[in-house]
């Protein structure tokens, strides 16, 4: 500023709020009126053991009541659920979808969806139970838009034979990415295993996801508008000295023989076979909570020789500072407007059956994945899984435990699947 020149403070601009009733509303009557069952179909990209227990729970609720039939079809994982819903016609979509955290503004851009909330003011719905951190991932402009269902943030996963050979205390795993080098560094020169730690670069993971999270565990931003929640962001944020940080320890860990890249990890499988390895294993990784009951069941069934189902255990996501804090990740559920009045209603009456207590209670004792539902806690089997097996309750409790802050509410980015890409190029590259 020039010495007596008069500066003015310019408010930031704000996205403005969309009132309710000028968006599609939900047509709950129809469903009353509806001529015999309605056949809704679901678009999800749940596999393996989570597919079949969300079949599980889908069969549950067609034979539970005789108004609305569902019908699941597996579109093969989040990305293929999304291109293909962009590629297709009004004609040729489907009555719900399920899309992931990164999803949100280009779904809202495409102006095709009934905002769930218009259904839940419709069926004076009670939100009070569902954690609100879940809702505001999957609002803006002032409006809920698609409905949590599966919750999921990441989690450090421990070998424990390993980490006591290296005289390392299991129930105290590392918090910070100084504690993680000092464990791997303890790891690899006691020859408890090859590597403290594997990584990989794909985007829905340590190039993309897991960057995000430690931007937000650092307190930083990743984007302009306070992460695009102020207003439209504009620009990204990543190219500063903290990014810089990250990727360098990443590096150095590489570098320095202490942590093992496995690359792309399409299948998002190839960290935890690394910890598998018998030959060249790692002692730790970062994936999803959504992970841990496969987990669980896989050691449980033999997979790694020596290495059994109470082996490993799971801690925070370690990250800058030490933060307990996550970002939101899974998926949400949104219903298609322009489809039958009667199928728009049938979908909201899946998606509050999917939300109940009893149904995420279920849901997050078979998965790993956290429930929505507050309620879900105080009823079985979830209630005795928490109980019974701590680990399971790592990623409610680190959600749970994350402050209210701009950063710690994931970026709303038009092209943030794109922009992830992005980064895990980068950081393949450095790697």
């Amino acid at each position: 500023t020039v010495p007596g020149e008069t500066t003015t403070t310019v408010a930031p601009s704000t996205t403005v709020a969309t009132p309710l009733d000028a968006l599609p509303g939900c047509p709950l009557e129809a469903l009353d009126a509806a001529d015999g069952p309605v056949e809704i179909t679901f678009w999800h990209g749940m596999t393996a053991d989570l597919e079949v227990a969300l079949t599980r729970l889908t069969d549950a609720f067609n034979a539970s009541q005789d108004r609305v039939r569902v019908v699941l079809q597996n579109q093969g994982g989040y990305e293929d659920v999304l291109d293909k819903y962009l590629q297709s016609g009004a004609n040729s979509r489907p009555d719900l979808v399920q899309a992931p955290e990164y999803a949100v503004q280009v779904l809202r851009d495409s102006q095709s969806f009934v905002p769930v909330e218009a259904c839940m003011v419709a069926a004076d719905f009670d939100a009070a139970t569902l954690l609100p951190t879940t809702l505001e991932a999957y609002s803006t402009e002032g409006v809920q838009w698609a409905m949590p269902f599966n919750v999921s943030n990441p989690i450090l996963y421990v070998n424990e034979v390993a980490f006591v050979a290296a005289g390392l205390d299991p129930t105290d795993p590392p918090s910070s990415l100084e504690e993680l080098r000092a464990a791997s560094q303890a790891i690899v020169d006691s020859g408890a295993a090859q590597y403290g730690f594997a990584i990989d670069t794909n985007f829905d993971s340590g190039g993309g996801w897991f960057i995000e999270q430690w931007f937000a565990k650092a307190g930083e931003l990743y984007a302009d508008q306070n992460n695009g929640r102020q207003a439209p962001a504009t620009q990204v944020l990543f190219d500063g000295p903290v990014g810089v940080d990250i990727y360098a320890f990443l590096q150095q860990m590489v570098n320095d023989g202490l942590a093992v890249n496995v690359g792309d990890n399409a299948s998002g499988q190839d960290t935890f076979l690394k910890m598998a390895d018998p030959n060249d294993r790692a002692a730790m990784t970062i994936g999803t909570s959504a992970a841990l009951g496969t987990v669980i069941a896989a050691l449980g069934g033999g997979l790694a020789p020596g290495l059994g189902a109470d082996d490993v255990t799971v801690g925070h996501m370690p990250g800058p500072g030490g933060s307990e804090s996550v970002l939101l990740g899974g998926a949400s559920l949104w219903i298609v407007e322009g489809a039958d009045a009667a199928r728009m209603a049938a979908s909201w009456e899946y998606v509050s059956y999917l939300v109940s207590a009893a149904v995420q209670s279920d849901w997050a004792a078979s998965t790993g994945y956290v429930p929505v539902n507050e309620d879900a806690l105080t009823l079985e089997p979830l209630a005795t899984t928490y109980a019974t097996d701590p680990r399971f309750r790592v990623a409610y409790d680190s959600l749970l435990g994350t402050p209210n802050e701009p950063w710690n509410v994931g970026a709303l980015l038009g092209p943030q699947r794109e922009i992830r890409a992005l980064t895990a190029q980068a950081l393949a590259a450095v790697l």
